[in-house]
């Protein structure tokens, strides 16, 4: 069983030929609504693939609250831990150029409210699963209280330390496997260059750190050694969503395959979901997986 604990919200996705820069005011080409959050996305991402997965979170008792609690279960996700809060779902805002390039604004709602009381109503459960995926779109403090009251050695925790965040706080020792793009190690370490930021962190207690890099593949850093996997060449039109697809592919593979060896499966995954519009929409099913990875 994969537990994800963490964010849901509803997507607003504006077209437009490029970034808005500080201050400036563009043109939208278009407006569409997707089921989203980081938590729920790499949750649909594992269970699409065919993983047992569950979901832990809060949803408004607004009607996007209604489709986003609709939507993980179309999905295949065990929704009967997310809870109703009386307020606002979570809600982002993102603006997608032409270049596949994004720029996003979040309202947290009801995310704001996962706090240690709802961990500890949940405990036993989050203590049991195989792997547990965690990000950072609910309360930092949450997360630190979550990762102190695990068991030593269950579950595997892959957290994603996405929005970046300062997580120096955090006890870095329970966390199996990180998973930053370049800019969140940037942020997390100060270190100018992908090995040199991972290694940091690995001194620092992670176990296994994954820089993901976009077009430019992934960085695998342990304690023993460094190793690179290419990307998947593809034409990329919307790149949101891409990170929480390899997230969940990944949680998906270590339950059949070492680390090594699923990484490439997450990578296939972030790659696909650069080839189609919107974050939920974008993750793909095992059959298109299977394809990219056998090409």
């Amino acid at each position: 069983m994969i537990c994800v604990v963490g964010s849901i919200n509803t997507d607003l996705v504006i077209e437009v030929d490029v970034i808005a820069r500080p201050g400036e005011t563009i043109e939208g080409k278009n407006l569409t609504r997707y089921p989203g959050g980081k938590g729920a996305n790499q949750a649909v991402a594992a269970a699409r693939l065919g993983a047992q997965v569950a979901m832990f979170g809060k949803v408004g008792t607004d009607p996007f609250g209604d489709d986003l609690y609709a939507e993980l279960l179309t999905n295949g996700v065990d929704t009967q831990n997310v809870e109703r809060a009386d307020t606002s779902s979570g809600l982002a805002v993102i603006s997608v150029a032409k270049s596949g390039e994004n720029a996003i604004t979040v309202v947290a709602g009801a995310n704001v409210l996962v706090d240690p009381d709802y961990i500890d109503d949940h405990l036993e459960l989050l203590s049991n699963c195989d792997i547990l995926l965690l990000q950072l779109e609910i309360p930092l403090d949450t997360i630190g209280y979550l990762l102190r009251s695990l068991p030593a050695e269950r579950p595997f925790v892959i957290l994603d330390p996405a929005p970046a965040q300062d997580i120096s706080h955090l006890l870095l020792e329970r966390i199996d496997v990180l998973t930053p793009n370049e800019y969140e190690l940037d942020l997390l370490t100060g270190a100018s260059d992908i090995e040199g930021g991972s290694r940091l962190l690995v001194s620092r207690g992670v176990k296994n750190v994954i820089c993901t890099a976009g077009a430019k593949g992934a960085y695998l850093t342990t304690s023993n050694e460094s190793t690179y996997f290419p990307a998947f060449p593809v034409e990329p039109i919307d790149t949101t969503a891409a990170g929480d697809a390899f997230n969940g592919a990944l949680a998906w593979a270590l339950q059949t395959r070492p680390l090594n060896e699923a990484i490439p499966c997450a990578c296939a995954a972030g790659a696909l979901a650069t080839t189609k519009k919107g974050a939920q929409p974008s993750l793909p099913q095992l059959s298109a997986l299977e394809k990219i990875l056998k090409a």
